[in-house]
């Protein structure tokens, strides 16, 4: 997952629904390229009630998505180990895991 993939997705689960959108001029009234608009600085609260999380919040929301990431990998990791030390060879663990 890109950068961008991991801002978006940690925006998204900051509140329900579609909460924020992405300016499209700067402050000097100058057209954002569509490229550059994924950044903090280009957010903006498009549903009533929703309230901006800080930067600080963001990077740890990102933080903790990639953490939960890599501890799926990790514990199927783990358990195709506990799978090869009772015995199974690759092509059964692999039949279990419908790979």
């Amino acid at each position: 997952m890109t950068d961008k993939e991991y801002f978006n997705l940690a925006l998204a689960s900051m509140h329900s629904g579609s909460w924020f959108g992405w300016k499209t001029h700067d402050d000097e009234g100058n057209k954002i390229p569509n490229k550059d608009r994924m950044q903090y600085k280009y957010i903006k609260v498009i549903k009533e009630g929703a309230t901006m999380p800080s930067q600080a919040d963001i990077n740890a929301k990102i933080q903790e998505i990639k953490d939960a990431e890599q501890a799926a990998i990790d514990k199927k990791a783990s358990g195709k180990q506990k799978l090869k030390d009772l015995g199974l060879d690759d092509d059964e663990i692999n039949a279990l895991m419908g790979v």
